[in-house]
């Protein structure tokens, strides 16, 4: 074998070698640009870095109520729920009642809805049954007996609701104070008409009260 063969040989067996090193040189270079990469991307975040500075502060806000005064349970100024009974054609019933605003928010005048439970022609006959008038005394009024009860006012007198059929929805009350943690000292009067025809006998009705409060109007707070 001449040395040109031997060359050629050496040269073919370091072939493997050369391969290798190129494979190395290919993954090194592909590192470095990746590396390269995750640096620029690193510099560029920085870039946009600012200094900052914060305020803050914190308020409690809370809501009203709007609330009356509860008129369930018999008492001074609070004779509603008691009833009566033997009415004849002519007879008056006279119930004290306290509207009073007790929640935190200023109301608009409230109203009275009156519903039969129980009904007979007393509630259904609005021209013979029972009608209604409701006043206002600016004190709370002096109650005698009980029952029937009789009611004078020390202070001064004024109308809230006018002659009406004892059954009505919504109806508008006046001369009502209003304002929260104040008293309205009523009194609800039911008159069988004095000309009721004899159909009006032997009736029985169950009337329920419902006075109702409407929050004042919105405002800016």
């Amino acid at each position: 074998m001449n040395r040109t063969d031997t060359k050629r040989s050496s040269l073919r067996r370091s072939s493997p070698t050369s391969g290798r090193f190129r494979h190395t040189l290919s993954g090194k270079l592909a590192l470095t640009m990746g590396l390269l990469a995750v640096a620029a991307g690193v510099v560029g975040l920085g870039a946009f870095a600012t200094f900052t500075g914060t305020a803050s502060t914190s308020s409690v806000l809370s809501s009203g109520t709007v609330s009356l005064a509860p008129i369930g349970v018999s008492g001074a100024n609070n004779r509603l729920s008691v009833g009566a009974s033997g009415l004849a054609a002519g007879d008056t019933v006279a119930r004290a009642v306290d509207v009073k605003n007790t929640g935190s928010l200023t109301i608009v005048a409230p109203t009275l809805t009156t519903n039969a439970t129980t009904s007979s022609l007393l509630d259904t006959d609005a021209v013979n049954g029972l009608q209604m008038t409701v006043n206002k005394c600016s004190v709370a009024w002096t109650e005698v007996g009980g029952p029937p009860y009789t009611y004078t006012c020390g202070g001064t007198t004024t109308a809230v609701l006018t002659s009406v059929p004892v059954i009505g929805a919504n109806l508008a009350l006046s001369n009502i104070t209003v304002t929260s943690g104040t008293d309205n000292f009523l009194v609800v009067t039911l008159t069988l008409p004095a000309g009721s025809p004899n159909t009006e006998q032997n009736q029985s009705s169950t009337i329920q009260f419902t006075f109702t409060a409407t929050q004042r109007a919105a405002q800016s707070q």
